[in-house]
């Protein structure tokens, strides 16, 4: 607890910028909007290419429609030797990009490393940036066992111990057989690690933390839930010994360099030294990204107040997921009509921060695995009309929502999804003005810009059986549009008049979204 008062203290006084504000985001000298696609989803696979060559043939596709950054699954050799089974969050060798045969494939779950590179760069001619998923917590998957001193620690509460120290044999030895020291030369032992899950002597998993004379137990720059959160799975990394870091560093120059990637997706940030993170971007920005390359991290927790002394602690070198807002759309969904709309972005990043805010609906993790707060298909269209089209965060759509996928997919909601995103790149533009006036139909107005015409939106949560039920909300749009004619995009079902003063009243049916823009003749 008072290390989290401290931080909050230290960070309470402190300025720093914006991340979106100096960040890429997309294409030099574009005026279109950005936007940031996730491509995958969590069990994700083509019937018939690698993932990497099925990334290639929809980049055309993704260009058109107005993607400026694709966040790829990690690109890294796993643990799991099925080669088709992991998704790379199990890292066991960052430096293979599906070029050795390591764990029982060359490949990885997603391509070879030649598919990677093609595919990054036909993204970099249609003008759109790559982002590296990257794994730094932990490792798993080692070649051998290793004996060593550990003692066992409370799953609730990792500062306290289960037992006394005692002999252990950790999975920690990795030596890369198939890669050898090409790339890197640094072979991984226990003393590179604080703690690991599972005791081959025993064949016990319980959290370990490694007790060897000289090591200094978990660290304090990690989030302080159960205690301190240093450990999260397999062989929890020590990001305070000079081998790691230096390694680790390389690696992050070495991936850019490769891939020509202009940035990355941090992963299970709260797990890790934050001091060493923060090095860690900064020292990559001043040796290749420079000021623009993009960084996001994952915090995962639904409280903007437990996010708001980490988003301090980087000092502005990161962008965060706005995990507050995506509860709030998961709230609203599972509560239908009595969810109250005008309450939708309370707590959140990009109501108290919105030019450090990455905006999603929902993400790779699914159904039945960690993300237990999925957003509902009564919900979903409504959610995704609040992230594109109003003018704060910077949004990222999920691959699940708009492809065909066992996990997520729905054919309607799919095809409203790619009209939003095609209203972004058209129409959303300009300052937003919100009319959140009633509890179950909000609405906003874009006001447009020199070269794009701006929009009205309107969305509804009303669920009581009546389809057909009319919400209408009076908004203006600019006297600059009086007399004009406003006409419905997502169905068509109406056209609205300008008064003098730029006054309309929008609508939209119950629980739908309606964007309305100026009719194709005025615009």
């Amino acid at each position: 607890m008072f290390a989290k008062l401290k931080l909050w203290i230290s960070g309470f006084f402190a300025t720093h910028p914006s991340s979106l504000l100096y960040m890429r985001l997309g294409p030099e000298g574009s005026n279109d909007n950005p936007l940031m696609l996730q491509f995958f989803t969590w069990d994700c696979l083509h019937k018939t290419l690698s993932w990497w060559k099925h990334f290639e043939e929809e980049i055309p596709h993704l260009a058109k429609l107005g993607v400026t950054q694709v966040w790829l699954p990690p690109p890294n050799k796993a643990a799991e030797k099925t080669g088709k089974g992991s998704r790379g969050y199990d890292a066991y060798d960052l430096w293979d990009l599906g070029e050795f045969n390591q764990k029982g494939s060359t490949r990885t779950r997603w391509g070879t490393r030649d598919e990677l590179l093609q595919a990054c760069k036909v993204a970099k001619e249609h003008g759109i940036d790559i982002l590296i998923d990257a794994v730094l917590n932990h490792k798993l998957g080692a070649d051998r066992i290793e004996i060593f001193r550990a003692v066992p620690v409370q799953e609730a509460d990792r500062t306290k111990a289960r037992g006394p120290a005692r002999q252990i044999e950790g999975w920690t030895a990795f030596e890369f057989p198939g890669r050898g020291d090409q790339y890197s030369a640094m072979h991984w032992n226990h003393g590179h690690f604080t703690a690991v899950d599972w005791d081959q002597r025993t064949h016990k998993k319980e959290i370990y933390r490694i007790a060897e004379p000289g090591r200094r137990g978990w660290s304090r720059n990690v989030d302080t839930e159960h205690g301190n959160y240093d450990f999260l799975l397999g062989a929890d990394i020590d990001h305070r010994h000079p081998e790691v870091q230096d390694d680790l560093l390389s690696w992050g120059k070495w991936i850019l360099e490769t891939t020509g990637a202009s940035g990355f997706r941090l992963d299970a940030i709260k797990h890790i030294d934050r001091k060493f993170m923060v090095r860690w971007i900064q020292d990559i920005r001043r040796a290749i990204g420079g000021k623009s390359m993009f960084v996001v991290a994952e915090y995962w927790s639904g409280s903007y107040k437990s996010i708001y002394p980490y988003m301090q602690a980087f000092k502005g070198e990161a962008a965060f997921f706005d995990v507050p807002l995506h509860m709030n759309f998961n709230r609203a969904s599972v509560q239908r009509s009595r969810f109250d709309l005008r309450k939708i972005f309370n707590d959140t990043i990009v109501q108290a921060k919105p030019n450090d805010s990455v905006t999603f609906v929902d993400n790779h993790e699914g159904i039945g695995r960690t993300l237990e707060s999925w957003v509902d298909d009564n919900f979903k269209v409504q959610a995704y009309a609040l992230i594109l089209l109003r003018g704060r965060g910077h949004p990222c759509v999920f691959y699940g929502d708009i492809y065909p996928n066992k996990e997520s997919y729905n054919d309607s909601m799919a095809r409203n999804i790619i009209m939003l995103i095609e209203a972004r790149k058209k129409f959303a533009y300009g300052p937003t003005v919100d009319y959140f006036a009633q509890p179950n139909c909000i609405g906003f107005v874009r006001k447009g810009d020199a070269t794009h015409p701006g929009c009205a939106v309107i969305l509804s949560n009303k669920d009581d059986g009546s389809s057909t039920h009319l919400h209408e909300l009076r908004m203006n749009v600019g006297s600059e549009n009086a007399g004009k004619t406003y006409q419905s995009l997502m169905t068509q079902h109406g056209r609205v008049k300008i008064n003098e003063y730029g006054w309309g009243v929008f609508s939209c049916f119950a629980n739908t979204v309606q964007v309305w823009t100026k009719s194709e003749e005025e615009r």
